[in-house]
């Protein structure tokens, strides 16, 4: 008998490493407006092609192009862009926070704000996302508050998850936006039950689910997709295609196995990729998606390609696993330079008048960072009150718990 080797496992190991040249040959895009749009009720079996192109709208001179080009007004489109600015200029002020041990964690959206603030516009009032750590966008562009986004950054009295949830974990049903949990995926089965609970009370509102490419790779994720495809949840599933997980590349997710996009296809769900750096794509795609489901079309799957700029978080050094010159050779480009070149080219928007702006809503920022630090960050100033630990949790105190607040002083 002849002797077999040893068995061994196979480790997927990333392209490039640090001080190698980056390289994004793997990501084929398609030119802008080479996608077809389907109807909004097509079969899911007749469009399983859209699961392995990209939709995009923008192309290398900033003009919309193609049937995926959204019907937008100039004011919707600079709106949009002053979301994105302002997100940035959040994500650079708390980021120089946490560094002067203002908070002890942040997670920046750099590079990824036209995901979140392109798809919150085709929400409605009382629709509700849950999402991961990146989301912040559609808080911004829902109108919550920079202030209250901030207290909550710093864990201060004004705070309004009182100090017990992790720095940009925030929560505004008021604004659609569920607890951001730290166990991964967990959301995405907590977005179809949302949205079956939705349906069965016959009301009018969907969901919409938000997962990173790594924790694609829970089990969760494929637990959200039977329940969505079996009862045709009114939900969108968004898979946000970074690239990167916390210090791992999507292959150990089995990225490179083809599109998340396309694991939709094994539960018959319809499924699309868009460039997630394309502000009138996302919007585009957003909308179909969100009126399939308000029509009762179950489910949708949509991957959002794009580029983790920054780290994983304040915790993570990315030149430590991949090259510091990787950003800058994303093909996708940067999402605010590229609707800033559309607005110019439409005569809605200029180069001095960016500059202006970028200095007003930087001004802005910093005038509720200020109105925050006065209530308090995390080493002075008001904090929560530690009785608050208690609270929220039972609509009637267990004995147990009261003796433990009793004994703690409270």
């Amino acid at each position: 008998m002849t002797a077999r080797k040893p068995l061994s496992l196979t480790v997927p190991e990333p392209e490039v490493r640090p001080g190698d040249q980056p390289d994004f040959s793997r990501v084929k895009i398609p030119r802008a407006g080479a996608i077809r749009r389907p109807p909004v009720d097509e079969d899911p079996e007749n469009m399983r092609d859209l699961a392995f192109g990209i939709i995009r709208v923008l192309d290398r001179e900033g003009q919309a192009v193609g049937p995926w080009a959204p019907d937008l007004d100039g004011d919707a489109l600079l709106a949009g862009l002053r979301n994105m600015m302002t997100l940035r200029a959040y994500d650079a002020r708390m980021l120089l926070a946490q560094r002067q041990g203002k908070t002890s964690f942040y997670m920046q959206h750099l590079g990824e704000e036209a995901i979140s603030c392109g798809f919150q516009t085709v929400l409605e009032p009382g629709d509700m996302n849950f999402p991961t750590y990146r989301q912040a966008g559609l808080l911004v562009t829902a109108g919550y508050p920079l202030v209250q986004m901030m207290c909550q950054v710093y864990s201060n009295d004004g705070d309004s998850a009182r100090g017990r949830q992790l720095p940009v974990f925030y929560s505004s049903k008021e604004h659609g936006f569920f607890s951001i949990s730290g166990n991964l995926a967990t959301q995405y089965i907590q977005a179809v039950g949302w949205a079956m609970g939705s349906a069965i009370s016959g009301d009018s509102k969907i969901a919409a689910a938000w997962i990173g490419d790594g924790s694609t790779a829970e089990s969760d994720f494929h637990a959200a997709l039977v329940f969505a495809s079996t009862y045709k949840a009114p939900v969108v599933l968004n898979i946000v295609n970074n690239q990167w997980a916390i210090s791992t590349f999507q292959g150990i997710a089995r990225g490179g196995s083809g599109t998340f996009a396309a694991r939709g296809h094994g539960f018959g769900i319809p499924a699309l990729r868009v460039d997630g750096n394309d502000y009138l794509a996302v919007q585009a795609v957003g909308h179909w998606a969100a009126e399939r489901a308000r029509l009762n079309l179950g489910p949708t799957l949509v991957e959002y390609v794009t580029y983790r700029v920054g780290g994983h978080s304040t915790s993570d050094d990315p030149s430590a696993y991949r090259p510091k010159q990787e950003s800058d050779a994303w093909p996708l480009g940067d999402p605010i330079l590229r609707l800033k070149t559309h607005l110019i080219g439409l005569g809605l928007w200029s180069e001095e008048r960016h500059v202006q702006a970028e200095a007003e809503i930087l001004e802005s920022v910093i005038v509720a960072q200020k109105e925050a630090e006065a209530i308090g960050t995390l080493n002075s100033g008001r904090r929560p009150s530690p009785r608050d630990m208690f609270l929220d949790v039972y609509a009637e105190m267990p004995p147990h718990l009261v003796e433990q607040r009793q004994q703690a002083g409270y």
